[in-house]
């Protein structure tokens, strides 16, 4: 063999192994982003479920901090809205118009007040109320009721409160009633019984303006609350759920993990506290997006719709569900039933607890098909099925997004303090429809809107064999 046959054989040689070289790297280099790509989705699922999650968790206390900002943004109370650390007296039942809270009643006249305890706690003071019911719960930032002054706990007598935050450890003196909140914000929603008529309206009034709310600082000391701080920026027009709602994932995130600060998770939401942490969200500390992967800012974009369905869908799971009527009695506490406490904010923020107040929610007929306001309705009650309370009950009819319908009455509920029309052997029929039923029916009917619509039953200071789930609500019958 010459040299130049050598020479070509060599070259073919070589060329052959960096063939077979360059097929084997590029076979690794597929092996490789194969495993990168499947890597990548499987942090994105994590991801996406972790975010989840943790929407979820954060959903009670990022409704608050909205929430407070609407019904704080003002300069001296007016209507439904206080400056921080002032009471906010309603002189009248909510209406249509009310859109800060959803699923409001028409039993009770509110009083609301939000504190902010990192600085000091507040003193709380309620004058006798001659036998008035009334119910004072305490919420803190997490939506649990850490205390409930009222007719059925504490009586109708004087009662004086002070309300520490978590860091407060200075002592408290001994004529005053310690109430302890985990976290700085706390919202007092103060309910009072009022049956409607000119006379009991100014008698509900005189009692409210009693109520003394002060820095435990100044407290038998002149005060005058300063004005408050308004923010334009703050939308006083929009429902607040659909604020939070329409939050994107990092700006909820951001939102959520600054309010943790003042308002820290308890010592039983330590193993999700850990797991959020995977995604930068730590109580204490600054969420930062920048320090994200691509992967996992991808994920949480679709965290909001995600979790906002789940915490809907929870209506099928939160409560026992019996003729129609699901009876939700987890709450005002929830422990780490996450999703459950997500539910009760999303559509009855500022819940009580069963003892004090129990709300079986109905948007099905006895069929199981969805109230329809196009639709007719009755809810036959015997004489024994009348909800049994030591207070008071009512039905109160909802929309579709938990907000009262609008109606020539003006009407928004049926209550044991209505002029309704019992049967002759004590028994009680109920009318829900849209059109005018008839002057024998109208004592006892409920307009409905024209589409899809809820019932919701309040029973205040229930007997014992509601809070035992030994009473059961009749059906909604649809009749045409």
């Amino acid at each position: 063999m010459n040299s130049t046959m050598r020479r070509n054989l060599c070259i073919q040689t070589a060329l052959l192994s960096l063939m077979f070289l360059g097929a084997f790297q590029c076979s690794v280099y597929a092996s490789e982003s194969k495993e990168r790509a499947a890597t990548d989705e499987t942090k994105e699922e994590e991801a996406l479920r972790i975010g989840t999650d943790a929407y979820i968790f954060g959903y009670p206390l990022v409704t608050m901090e909205m929430t407070r900002r609407v019904l704080t943004n003002v300069e001296k109370p007016e209507g439904n809205y206080a400056p921080m650390g002032q009471f906010a007296h309603l002189r009248n039942y909510p209406d249509p118009s009310d859109k800060a809270v959803t699923t409001p009643n028409a039993d009770t006249l509110y009083s609301f007040a939000w504190l902010d305890l990192s600085k000091e706690p507040y003193v709380l003071t309620i004058p006798d109320s001659n036998g008035r019911y009334y119910l004072m719960p305490m919420l803190d930032g997490w939506t649990t009721v850490f205390a409930n002054p009222g007719t059925r706990a504490t009586g109708t007598g004087s009662q004086r409160y002070v309300i520490t935050g978590p860091r407060w450890t200075k002592n408290i003196p001994g004529d005053f009633t310690q109430c302890k909140s985990a976290t700085n914000m706390v919202w007092l929603i103060g309910r009072t019984y009022c049956n409607g008529s000119p006379e009991d309206f100014n008698k509900v009034h005189a009692f409210q303006d009693q109520f003394s709310l002060v820095p435990l600082s100044v407290y038998g000391k002149e005060y005058s609350p300063p004005a408050g701080k308004t923010n334009p920026d703050v939308d006083m027009k929009t429902a607040v759920r659909d604020q939070v709602n329409h939050l994107d994932a990092l700006t909820y995130f951001e939102l959520l993990a600054d309010l943790m600060i003042d308002n820290p998770p308890t010592k039983a939401d330590s193993p999700f506290v850990s797991k959020m942490a995977k995604i930068g969200i730590v109580p204490g500390k600054e969420f930062d997006p920048e320090r994200l992967s691509p992967a996992t800012k991808k994920a949480l974009e679709g965290v909001p719709k995600v979790a906002q369905e789940k915490i809907m869908a929870d209506k099928a799971n939160a409560g026992k569900i019996t003729n129609g009527w699901n009876f939700i009695k987890k709450t005002g506490t929830y422990g780490t039933d996450y999703l459950e406490r997500a539910f009760v904010t999303a559509v009855g923020l500022g819940a009580n607890r069963p003892e004090d107040a129990v709300y079986p929610g109905a948007d099905v007929d006895a069929d199981g098909k969805p109230l329809d306001g196009t639709k007719k309705y009755t809810l036959h009650f015997e004489k024994d099925q009348i909800p049994p309370v030591e207070a008071f009950w009512s039905i109160t009819m909802y929309d579709d997004n938990y907000f009262f319908v609008p109606n020539a009455l003006n009407r928004y509920d049926l209550a044991s303090r209505s002029p309704l029309k019992y049967n002759a052997d004590g028994s009680l029929d109920l009318y829900f429809q849209n059109k005018w039923p008839g002057r024998d029916k109208q004592a006892n009917w409920l307009q409905t809107p024209d589409g899809k619509f809820n019932l919701i039953l309040r029973m205040y200071w229930p007997k014992l064999e509601v809070i035992e789930a030994k009473y059961n609500v009749p059906p909604v019958r649809c009749v045409e």
